[in-house]
């Protein structure tokens, strides 16, 4: 995949997905990520971004302050 800021490749990571909604900060650990290799720029498959979306929704109602979830255990 290329990258879509500037077109550089990209390769496949574990990041960290980080939602700051005002009265909570969500922080999700090992999110599958393409990073570019050349400005770092982070993009996911629609698979995952769904998922992200989806968490946060589950999560945002329930916790004021931080909460951590790691992807690979909750997705």
């Amino acid at each position: 995949m290329k990258c879509l800021l500037c077109k550089s490749s990209t390769e496949n990571k574990l990041t960290n997905y980080i939602a700051d909604l005002g009265n909570c900060i969500i922080v999700i650990h090992n999110v599958p990520t393409q990073v570019c290799t050349q400005c770092g720029e982070k993009s996911y498959s629609f698979d995952v971004s769904v998922r992200i979306q989806e968490l946060i929704n589950q999560v945002k109602n329930i916790v004021s302050g931080i909460a951590e979830l790691n992807y690979s255990e909750v997705a």
